[in-house]
């Protein structure tokens, strides 16, 4: 089934039943979309697509800011058999290029407000044209099969060239194993995400789940400061909340949190980034409520994870959902063979996992080294204890985790190389408090005496989205590396 349809019809919701709601600063509500509403505007979009002349499987690169636009053009896109590129809004206008270029997108959905190249090697619909598409005669959902493409979400690649990951109309089918292993999901709650319509776990999480069962999806439009929280969560009557851990962190430091705040919170939910045991427990604490983690990534569907079934154990992750073939596996002479009790080893996902991608886009070495067998090697290590529950143990590469995004340091290094007064770079995350770390340049400066870390973050904005951008800036005399010349990021760390 396509994976629009199967979002929109699958818990077969009354089409006067509200499925999305847009509130703003205060949490007073600015749009209601019902689930009528909602599949009208999309079949609408897939139609005014249509008759753009886009065949099945084209790319459409999305440029839309956090409005409800987003949604209902990426699922309008899917609807008519399209690929929708969703895109940070925080991406620069070369950073879109390298995404545009690579993808091949025939078209791409601009509302006038992110940036995009100066030379468009695509067409570009504005705001008008985004108008005449959510007005156009709706037309049918297009016929899908499984393994048909549905989205191509790009990230940061261990190289830091950014990767596009395929995934199929049958990763919606992946997210009912969530909604029973993680979230705890009914028609009839209300979900709040914290995050922007273009990021992938609002997508997933904040719109795709509660659609699927019927429920109300609810998402914040307004000053993201953290104090406003606990009056935002309060006054949706949100029944659930997800968010990575740091902004229930902030939440904590800067909100007036009690056990009387929030009342139709049930509990919250988190990914992203690996959720810190003092942070739980003092959430708990305030709160009187659970915080659940998963942990998954752009390549697979969430697949561990803890929840009302499965209790939290503090500092692990969960365990797999159900349905999930996981394995901890570990290289050996005779290929990769299973890890033992508290043995760390390589985490590994199934290759019939339905939330599995399809591939890397026009990578297929890449894709085939990612599998080892019947196994896709995540790259994440881990070990699992005799409760069954598995421990994050950090990523076999040098991937960072920023604000739950993952960020490759060579793309970064690569945009401060450019700068006069930079010899040398390497880049990596710092861990400035338990659970909390920030991206930190090391550098070897041209000239010692015209370090300057405010020129230097000036700089990195010019070329880097601001979750990629280093927060730390320090100067070294050079960089520590291995006898074969590798640098030793951890050195970096542990002697700033």
């Amino acid at each position: 089934m396509n994976l629009a349809e199967f979002c929109l019809t699958h818990a077969h919701a009354d089409v006067s039943k509200t499925a999305l709601e847009v509130v703003g600063p205060g949490g007073e509500i600015e749009e209601i979309w019902t689930f009528g509403d909602l599949r009208r505007a999309v079949l609408s979009v897939a139609a005014g697509l249509r008759a753009r002349g886009l065949n099945p499987g084209d790319r459409v690169l999305l440029r839309i800011g956090h409005s409800s636009d987003f949604p209902l053009m990426y699922f309008g896109a899917i609807a008519g058999g399209f690929v929708p590129i969703p895109t940070s809004d925080q991406l620069t206008a070369g950073e879109v290029g390298k995404i545009l270029k690579d993808s091949g997108a025939r078209l791409v959905l601009h509302d006038g407000e992110g940036p995009v190249p100066q030379t468009m090697a695509a067409p570009l619909l504005g705001p008008g044209a985004i108008e005449d598409l959510k007005t156009a005669a709706p037309g049918e959902f297009a016929v899908a099969k499984d393994e048909d493409p549905a989205f191509l979400i790009y990230s940061s690649g261990t190289s830091g060239t950014p990767k596009g990951v395929l995934h199929a109309h049958r990763s919606a089918t992946a997210r009912l194993a969530a909604h029973v292993g993680w979230i705890g999901l009914s028609s009839n709650d209300r979900l709040l995400h914290s995050g922007a319509f273009n990021w992938s776990y609002t997508l997933t999480v904040g719109l795709m789940d509660p659609w699927i069962q019927g429920a109300t999806s609810v998402v914040y439009k307004g000053p993201r400061d953290p104090e406003v929280w606990p009056e935002i969560l309060e006054a949706s009557k949100a029944t659930l909340f997800a968010a990575v851990p740091s902004l229930y962190r902030r939440i904590l430091k800067y909100g007036a949190v009690s056990k009387d705040s929030f009342p139709c919170l049930r509990h919250g939910l988190t990914a992203g980034e690996g959720l810190p045991a003092d942070l739980h427990a003092q959430w708990r604490e305030r709160t009187g409520r659970e915080l659940y983690e998963a942990l998954g990534m752009s390549e697979v569907s969430t697949y561990l994870s803890s929840g009302p079934a499965v209790p939290v154990k503090p500092g692990a992750t969960g365990k797999p959902q159900p349905g999930r073939k996981v394995a901890l596996l570990k290289e050996t002479g005779d290929g990769l063979t299973e890890t033992g009790t508290e043995e760390t080893g390589l985490l590994c996902v199934h290759r019939d996992e339905p939330g599995l991608m399809l591939g890397y886009w026009n990578r297929p070495e890449e894709t085939r080294a990612a599998f080892k067998g019947p196994w896709f090697v995540t790259g994440d290590r881990s070990r699992r204890d005799d409760d069954g529950y598995y421990w994050y143990e950090g990523r076999a590469d040098d991937l960072m985790n920023a604000f739950g995004y993952r960020v490759a340091p060579e793309e970064v290094e690569r945009v401060l190389l450019d700068h006069p007064n930079v010899q040398e770079v390497a880049v990596t995350e710092k861990e400035i408090r338990p659970g909390v770390s920030l991206i930190a340049a090391f550098i070897v400066p041209n000239d010692p005496e015209l370090f300057d870390e405010e020129d230097l973050a000036t700089f990195a904005a010019t070329s880097l989205a601001d979750y990629k951008r280093p927060r730390i800036y320090k100067a070294l005399q050079h960089l520590p590396r291995t006898r074969t010349g590798k640098i030793r990021r951890k050195a970096l760390t542990a002697d700033s």
